[in-house]
């Protein structure tokens, strides 16, 4: 279990947490996650440094994330026949308790929050379809929109130290701000929790791709001043690897259609022609961008591995995250 840290708030972890994803050609080559340990060597040493459940899992964004800074998952949840399948298959060798002992749940709706198992951190990407603006923006009048609502209860049951929610950012001013404004109000005056949300962008944290979501933090402790971390500033640029041998000529011209676009030190997310044809995304390119580690197995269709590459959350943006929590609190259980 966590308690609140004695000042100053640093992390004791720091040499065994470190985070690495020092530019972008780092996260295609290795990605991100193949550098870190895995849950098995986390935990040879003793107990887990803090425990967490995993709700509307996907295929394990936040488990990931969560397993290299120590963390051990009791309780998860996932509705989808084939996210369930990738979630298990990468999973279970790591944490047979979880899956043997009936604790990866489907239809969160029907779980009692009362036989949850104790647990410190709350992750939770609920479904983000109903508060997308590229969809119907029904929110809470659809089903899916009332799922938040499962999150309360078990908060509201299971008192854990800290949640950590990831959704769209058009949450933000769904229905005119009046549902991101529930949801403030339900966890903080109905829950008693403090209440932090920012939008961070995949690629503040080494991934080639902006992917901006709202991520919202809270603490039982409402003393806690938390702050999310700051972005990490990009070492490579294209122009650093061109290094003033690209001819302007190729330079002005890699953009498809319209008017040509300079490759400089900007960011440039502009789409490019390979050998003539339009080049698509494998799963394996997926993976890297979304920050999961190269041993990481999709036993589905290509098709499906990629729709479920497209609903995860961008992991080292959200170990980072996670990070930052872990310095305002100490662990119990330490590393021998």
């Amino acid at each position: 279990m966590l308690k609140v840290k004695d000042m100053p708030k640093t992390n004791p972890y720091k040499e065994k947490l470190s985070y690495h994803s020092d530019c972008v050609e780092e996260s295609f080559q290795m990605g991100s996650l193949d550098q870190f340990e895995t849950q098995d060597s986390n935990h040879k040493h003793g107990k887990p440094n803090f425990t967490f459940i995993d709700l509307f899992a996907g295929i394990g964004g936040f488990h990931l994330a969560a397993a290299n800074l120590g963390g051990q998952c009791v309780f998860a949840s996932e509705f989808d026949d084939n996210a369930r399948k990738t979630y298990e298959a990468n999973f279970l060798k790591h944490n047979k308790e979880l899956f043997y002992s009936g604790n990866f749940a489907g239809d969160i709706t029907e779980v009692n929050e009362k036989d949850i198992p104790d647990f410190d951190f709350l992750f939770a990407g609920f479904p983000c379809q109903p508060f997308s603006q590229a969809g119907f923006k029904k929110g809470f009048s659809e089903t899916r929109g009332t799922l938040f609502f499962n999150i309360v209860k078990i908060i509201q049951e299971k008192q854990p130290n800290v949640f950590f929610l990831e959704n769209v950012r058009g949450l933000l001013r769904h229905d005119d701000d009046k549902t991101f404004a529930t949801i403030k109000q339900v966890i903080t005056k109905k829950l008693g929790y403090s209440f932090f949300y920012k939008i961070i962008k995949a690629s503040d944290f080494g991934l080639p791709q902006h992917r901006p979501r709202l991520f919202m933090v809270g603490f039982k402790d409402k003393n806690i001043n938390f702050k999310f971390p700051e972005a990490q500033a990009l070492k490579t640029t294209m122009s650093d690897i061109w290094n003033g041998h690209c001819p302007k000529k190729i330079g002005y011209t890699l953009r498809v259609g319209g008017r040509g676009s300079k490759i400089d030190d900007r960011r440039n997310w502009d789409s490019y022609m390979v050998d003539g044809n339009i080049k698509k995304l494998s799963s394996n390119e997926g993976k890297k961008m979304q920050g999961l580690p190269n041993h990481f197995i999709f036993p589905v269709s290509e098709t499906q591995a990629m729709k479920q590459l497209g609903n995860s959350v961008a992991v080292s943006a959200i170990q980072a995250v996670i990070k930052q929590i872990l310095s305002y609190l100490e662990p119990v259980h330490k590393y021998e």
